[in-house]
Order: structure tokens, then sequence, then C-alpha cells
């Protein structure tokens, strides 16, 4: 055994060596910068650049939390006030292709939104509103975790307009928020003048039709 005395070492026994206490405290404190250098998943998860900035719709429905606010835009000329409480817009005989939109209400700093009103209407699969009645417009309100979840049809394009659905969101004692929500990979999206690359949904392919996702972000 070795023991150091004034720098040196000396044989003390057998197998194993005494090292000063500075010694450990040295090593310790490298292994702990090496750590704290370690790349974390959690932070890297959290710090990745936002779906807007890369061109991908910034409000998907996701974990993450939100990082601006659901642009407003406008209300079009066929809005109807009192349109009937219904989660399917669907009705017997309807044609056009089967989607269910779905996502949440919630802050900027990530609380779901309980009790918020969503007031959805929309055109048909040839692009036509039903300003008689009520088919394809329905509202429906936010559970505890703050979700939603509409079965509908993907909406026609009409004259000058992108295939888009209206939705007003009303929570309580709030400003009422006016919004389109838009459908990635359309070709007239670019010819749309109001259209919002912040307000595409999240898309895919179902055995049924399509499922859209999107998450309403309020001031609170």
């Amino acid at each position: 055994m070795l023991e150091l005395v004034a720098n040196k070492p000396r044989r003390v026994g057998f197998g194993v060596m005494q090292v000063p206490a500075i010694w450990f405290t040295a090593v310790a404190a490298v292994l702990a910068l090496s750590a704290c250098g370690a790349p974390s998943t959690t932070a890297s998860t959290a710090s990745s650049p936002s779906s807007a900035a890369s061109g991908s719709p910034a409000t998907a429905s996701t974990d993450a939390c939100p990082t601006q606010l659901t642009p407003a835009q406008t209300e079009g000329p066929y809005f109807k006030p009192g349109s009937p409480p219904r989660t399917s817009l669907i009705e017997s005989g309807m044609t056009g292709t089967r989607l269910l939109l779905s996502g949440r209400v919630l802050t900027l700093a990530c609380a779901p939104v309980a009790g918020v009103t969503l007031d959805f209407w929309q055109a048909d699969a040839g692009g036509t509103y039903d300003n008689s009645g009520y088919r394809l417009r329905g509202h429906q309100s936010t559970d505890a975790a703050g979700r939603y979840s509409l079965e509908t049809i993907v909406p026609g394009e009409y004259p000058g307009r992108t295939e888009h659905i209206h939705v007003k969101l009303r929570a309580p004692g709030k400003a009422v928020l006016t919004t389109q929500l838009y459908f990635p990979d359309v070709a007239s999206n670019q010819q749309d003048s109001i259209f919002d690359p912040h307000l595409l949904v999240t898309m895919q392919s179902t055995a049924t039709g399509k499922a859209a996702t999107f998450d309403f972000v309020t001031s609170g």
C-alpha cells in the first residue's frame, strides 16, 4: 500500500493506494462539469423550432405548449347566429370526404380553457353554403381539458376562396375570436387573398376519410 507523504509515495501495506482528499475533489468537479455539458433530450425537444418557422402548421394539436395566439380573420358573409348544438355536421345523403376535426383551446400559458363555445360553419362539397337553414352549421363547448371534436366533410371551394372552415370562439368573459381554418397541399391556398399558413390544420388520411387537428390559442 502506498501513502503520499510530502508529495512522494511510500508503501505502507498491500494492494490499496491512499490519495489525498484534494485529488478526489478535483475528479468530482471534472465529472460534474462533464455532466452539466451533456445534451438533454428534454431541453432539445422543448427548444426545437416551431412548425411555423419550418412552414408547417403552427398550431397543430400536440403536447407542446403554444407560442402565439390564433390569428383572427374575417367573418365573411355567411355567418348565421343560432346554430344548433352539434358534434357532427354529417346528415343523411351528404356527399364529400368525411373529416374528423379535433384539438384543444389553450392559453399562451398552456392552460386548457373549458367551456369555450366553438361555432362552426362551412360550404358543402360543391362550395355552397346553406343560408336558409343550418346544414353544415353547429356549435359545441370544450370539455374540462379544453378539447373539442367535430365530424364534418372537407368543404369545397367557391369562387375566389380556397377550402376553409369558419369558426367563432366564445370564451367566458373574453372577446369573441373569429377565424378560419385551412387545409394543407391545396393549390388554391396561394391564390386566396386572406389565406394564413398559421391557420393550417394538420391532416392525415384514415380508413373513412381524413382526420385534422388544430389547437386554438386565446389570450386567457
